[in-house]
């Protein structure tokens, strides 16, 4: 039985939240929702880790891309659509777990699509979500006359183009498409996915809550670091059983976790909120941005736990190759925070020059891994980013002090 204190929310009229309602932080619904995509990460960095250790790295990228669409979208959706209507109630809840089995049934499909290319089971589970936000859109348009042609556009545009996606598989499957058809068939839908969202709210503007979208975006950031610890205790396990314990692997496991450290340090130095709150019509630009940011993350787990995995031994990846699994999606992640941090932001604390010189580091650092040794490779980007988190610290500390004599506090 629940406790006297405990409300039972049967029924609740959908209309939109208060744009600027105190206190709005993530439910536990919402983070019930986000453990379902740390299935559906796992899986895909598995496949991605996979593909880089038999020496396949460059062939696995586009796949590993398009799933990964598929899981970052199906979560932003939800996101934003709670942001604007989160009721809680018992219909809510039902849908949105509705929406949880499809992210499931799409992790399950993930080792069929990296190995065979076979998206059948990955379509399936996408279905179950569209399903589900299908249903609070129309939900939302009848119960919130104000926002009803918003809400049925957004069902329409998610209708027709979940037909889209079901039309690309069958047609590809069948043979009635060339194979190689099916990545631009792709990319126009992923396109037109992105477009139904601005289509959508050019009749009137949903209610997201600026703060609340930008923790729902820190929380997924924290569970893709947390994804590229557990790739990477993946990596530990295997070279723990090969007996391939030495300085190498004492290095990248230490290395890769300092890395890990500095990222999630630079996420969190811009207050994304009050950004977004001031300049709302930039929220497409920093929201789509973080498709490559957390894409870099998931990749960067699958690239260390390779890295680790291999440290004792020669594999079908070359030296360059692996110290590039793990550079390029750090130089990535570096360009695209800053990209998306700026545009939010009046005064940048994170500074662009420091920024984009450590990127153009890391990437040269791998051309040196059949010299110096892909453990080597790894601790020197490690050293890169924790350089330039320095750096940000000292010169945001510099400005406060400049400041009215502010005391300094740490970004």
């Amino acid at each position: 039985m629940p406790s006297a204190g405990t409300t039972i929310r049967i029924r609740v009229r959908m209309s939109a939240r208060a744009v600027d309602e105190p206190h709005r932080a993530a439910s536990q619904l919402e983070l019930l929702f986000d453990l379902t995509f740390v299935v559906a990460v796992a899986a895909v960095t598995a496949q991605f880790a996979h593909e880089i250790a038999a020496g396949h790295g460059l062939a696995g990228v586009v796949p590993f891309l398009q799933v990964f669409f598929a899981i970052w979208w199906a979560w932003m959706n939800f996101t934003w659509f709670a942001s604007s209507y989160d009721t809680d109630d018992v219909a809510y809840r039902l849908l949105t777990m509705v929406q949880m089995a499809g992210v499931l049934i799409l992790a399950a499909g993930v080792p069929a699509a990296g190995s065979r290319s076979d998206y059948g089971v990955i379509t399936l589970g996408y279905l179950v979500m569209r399903i589900g936000l299908v249903a609070q859109w129309l939900r939302a348009g009848l119960e919130d006359p104000e926002r009803r042609r918003t809400a049925l556009r957004y069902a329409g545009g998610i209708t027709a183009l979940q037909a889209g996606w079901l039309a690309r598989l069958v047609l590809v499957e069948t043979g009635v498409l060339p194979s190689w058809s099916g990545l631009p068939f792709f990319v126009c839908l992923a396109a037109l996915e992105l477009a139904v969202p601005w289509w959508a709210e050019r009749v009137r503007a949903t209610n997201w809550h600026p703060h609340h979208i930008a923790e729902r975006y820190g929380l997924f950031t924290i569970i893709l670091l947390g994804e590229s610890v557990l790739a990477a205790t993946r990596g530990v396990g295997g070279a723990l059983e090969a007996g391939e314990v030495g300085g190498p692997f004492l290095v990248i496991a230490g290395a890769g976790l300092v890395l890990l450290f500095a990222l999630w340090w630079l996420y969190f130095l811009g207050p994304a909120g009050d950004g977004l709150t001031d300049r709302r019509h930039r929220s497409y630009l920093w929201g789509y941005g973080h498709y490559g940011i957390f894409a870099a993350l998931a990749a960067l787990g699958a690239g260390l736990e390779v890295a680790v995995e291999r440290s004792g031994h020669d594999g079908a990846a070359s030296p360059t190759a692996l110290g590039y699994a793990v550079a390029v999606p750090v130089g990535l992640y570096l360009a695209l925070l800053l990209a998306v941090h700026v545009l939010v932001v009046a005064e940048p604390v994170i500074l662009p020059a420091a920024v984009l010189g450590c990127a153009a580091v890391v990437l040269s650092l791998p051309l040196a891994a059949p010299w110096i040794g892909v453990a080597a490779v790894v601790a020197a980007i490690a050293a890169v980013c924790v350089l330039l988190v320095a750096v940000t610290i000292w010169t945001a500390a510099g400005a406060r002090r400049g400041n009215r004599g502010e005391p300094v506090r740490l970004p």
